[in-house]
């Protein structure tokens, strides 16, 4: 499960020196002082050194493009150079298994998204007409906005994505290039392609939504993604309710892999294997991980990649969690990764997983704070605020490491979380653990981009909470992502016979809403000054103030006018900021004060607000624990799914000021093999040179082997 950073460090050297000594001495000292911090250990040259051996400086460029509402990164990769071979050849390998799933996680989110990219794609690389003209430039924005989103919904507000030129121009520019040179499906020309897409593109009622959450809605028939075909949401709940065994301690993911359809008036699975459903994509995944096996770094992690591939082969979901636990287990290899359907956040009904991956290596010293948090995870566990029925009785290895990502792909591309915590199957947390990362230098391609922005002036209420931001807000906001992903997901127990898929449509922003608050709690608890993680007993209130800024006021940047809140994510954020909002005025703890017309949030009271995160955590946990649907639906439509437009009007208008896009993505670095006369490999060299267009154009070429249509 993934979530929403930065550390630094000041090493001063003094030497001691008087006037009164010969001079013979003072230059002796000096001299001294010169080689200690040339050869012994001046962490902060090291450190710069080894980014400037990566190609990272002071001139790193971390924006690349900007349109819409979207900014496009960069992210540096620091320490990859530092890599033995063997490891940046696995990097290589992992990463080429990384960006080949692309397409299937399109063909996911629409049956229509291959046919429509590409298209468009075709008109882009080949149109010979007037390129000046705005119905080109906002044609070249539309396609622009789907690469970002993987599809003609937009990635967080589930809308579709509504072209600003018109059918008419799109029907023109497609039909002036050379029919050759277009995608068009096997046995159609370009007015039927264009008759089957165009209504798809252009009519606002036709799929409007990609993911519809609305209460009393088929939300399966009502949804645009490509996860079901001519069943209802209750054929669908009957099929896998005949699967489950509600006495099974293990139980599988059912429908993690695969689409349901009607065939003959029987309701049945396509799943996703060699051989199955996206068959050539996933034999090419299988191709490179076969590669990277053959330079693992142990044995275990061997029987890792080794374990993925019969799961690819088989779509055999029990063999999923055989890779799961080993996977969980590995906790010794620098490289590591994720591959394969993972979240289900794209699924209405919360079942269905979307195709992701990521390759990433440990960054060793920032990992040092996450290895302190899942060392003391039994003392949170035991302490938290929850009832103690709902509380794990032995915390399972509980691994947390910070994470530099080398290469993202799938739903983690372009837009990507910033901590993540697998597996996500309850049973083999219980019994086995879970991995938690936090991604930083994600986390720190977003901060460096932000700089001097003058988002903090604008929203913030007073000097104070600015200055506290400068101070702790790179510290908190990674140590809230390290107690979210580490044991926020981790922690709490399901009581028997209750199952994941229990709270529906609910589930994905309850399980969020818990790791959120999980974290907010203990980030006011001494225990952090006590373990060394914040340095003192102030710092969590900047993580207070900025997300219940974010849940309240700036998040509704990211959501158009009328608009209802769908993301799961932005639900939970809202829910937490509104419930302690509405709870706490009694005494005052939360308002919301207008300042020159403008509104801000003002806390009050920081002790009485962690109380109130305390009392809703106890109560998401039993929510979750019990499966209490009921509970679950009311507490996320009461507080987590309506907008205040009045508010929502004015945050618009003082966010369009600053000129800032609410959505960033990232490009990819390129790794490159170098080989000798014989191919053996000899380096692996990395580059940032890439920009956003001309990667997605050759992701496009070289990594598309589906069929228009699956």
């Amino acid at each position: 499960m993934g979530v929403h950073g930065k550390s630094y460090a000041f090493i001063i050297f003094a030497t001691n020196h008087t006037y009164y000594k010969k001079m013979k001495k003072v230059l002796f000292m000096l001299l001294t002082v010169i080689l200690l911090a040339s050869c012994t250990g001046n962490k902060a040259d090291k450190k710069q050194q080894m980014a400037a051996d990566d190609g990272i400086d002071s001139t790193f460029v971390y924006t690349v493009d900007k349109f819409a509402d979207i900014e496009i990164l960069r992210y540096p990769v620091p320490g990859f150079n530092s890599l033995p071979l063997q490891q940046k050849e696995l990097v290589y390998y992992l990463s080429q298994a990384t960006l080949e799933g692309r397409d299937i996680l399109w063909d996911q989110h629409n049956k229509y998204n291959l046919t429509i990219r590409r298209v468009c794609e075709g008109v882009y690389e080949n149109y010979m007409g007037d390129k000046s003209t705005d119905d080109w430039k906002n044609f070249e924005t539309y396609l622009k906005q789907i690469w970002m989103a993987s599809g003609i919904h937009h990635h967080y507000s589930e809308d579709k994505i509504l072209p600003k030129f018109t059918e008419e121009y799109f029907r023109k520019i497609v039909k002036s290039v050379d029919p050759g040179r277009m995608p068009f499906r096997e046995g159609m020309a370009a007015d039927e392609t264009l008759n089957e897409i165009v209504p798809v593109m252009f009519d606002p009622n036709i799929m409007p939504k990609r993911i519809n959450q609305a209460a009393g809605k088929d939300l399966v028939t009502t949804s645009a993604v490509n996860f079901y075909e001519g069943v209802t949401q209750k054929e669908v709940e009957d099929l896998y309710n005949k699967m489950k065994d509600p006495n099974d301690p293990t139980p599988i993911s059912y429908g993690l892999n695969s689409k349901v359809v009607k065939e003959n008036g029987v309701v049945t699975e396509h799943v996703y294997k060699l051989g199955g459903m996206y068959d050539k994509a996933i034999a090419r995944i299988i191709g490179w991980l076969e590669k990277a096996a053959g330079v693992a770094e142990n044995e275990q992690q061997k029987q890792v990649i080794n374990t993925l591939i019969e799961y690819y082969k088989t779509g055999d979901l029990k063999k999923f969690d055989e890779y799961s636990v080993l996977w969980v287990q590995d906790t010794k290899s620098n490289v590591d990764f994720i591959n394969g359907f993972i979240e289900n956040y794209t699924d209405p009904l919360g079942m269905k997983a979307t195709w992701e991956s990521m390759t990433n290596f440990k960054n060793e010293e920032a990992t040092k704070r996450t290895e302190i948090i899942s060392r003391n995870a039994q003392w949170f566990e035991d302490n938290s605020p929850v009832d103690n029925k709902f509380k794990k009785e032995e915390g399972k290895g509980v691994s947390a490491k910070v994470i530099t990502a080398a290469m993202l792909g799938g739903d983690c591309y372009p837009a990507t979380p910033i901590g993540i915590n697998l597996p996500n199957a309850n049973w083999i947390r219980r019994d086995y653990g879970s991995k938690s990362v936090t991604i930083e230098n994600i986390t720190d391609a977003y901060d460096k981009a932000a700089v001097g922005n003058g988002f903090n002036e604008e929203f913030m209420w007073s000097d104070v909470e600015r200055e506290m931001a400068k101070k702790y807000g790179s510290i908190t906001d990674n140590l809230h992502t390290d107690l979210h992903e580490c044991l926020g997901h981790g922690s709490g127990k399901m009581l028997p016979g209750v199952s994941d898929d229990d709270l529906k449509a609910y589930g994905s922003p309850i399980e969020e809403t818990r790791a959120d608050l999980f974290g907010l709690y203990y980030l006011a608890d001494p225990k952090m000054v006590e373990l060394g993680l914040t340095p003192d007993s102030n710092a969590y209130k900047t993580q207070y103030y900025t997300y219940l800024m974010n849940g309240l006021m700036t998040q509704l940047t990211r959501i158009q006018p009328g608009k209802d809140i769908e993301q799961a994510h932005m639900r939970n954020r809202a829910l937490i900021s509104s419930w302690v909002l509405e709870k706490g005025k009694p005494e005052n703890v939360v308002e919301l004060k207008e300042r020159d017309g403008k509104t801000y949030v003002v806390i009050n009271d920081y002790q009485k607000l962690r109380d109130l995160f305390g009392q809703l955590l106890a109560e998401v946990q039993r929510i979750k624990s019990t499966g209490d649907y009921e509970a679950a639906q009311k507490l996320v439509e009461n507080y987590g799914v309506k907008v205040n437009q009045g508010l929502h009007k004015e945050v618009l208008a003082r966010y369009e000021k600053l000129n800032l896009a609410p959505y960033k993505g990232f490009v990819n670095p390129i790794y490159t093999l170098v080989t000798d006369e014989n191919g053996k490999v000899t380096d692996v060299t990395i580059s940032y040179d890439e920009n956003y267009v001309d990667q997605q154009l050759r992701y496009s070429r070289q990594y598309s082997v589906l069929p228009l249509k699956n």
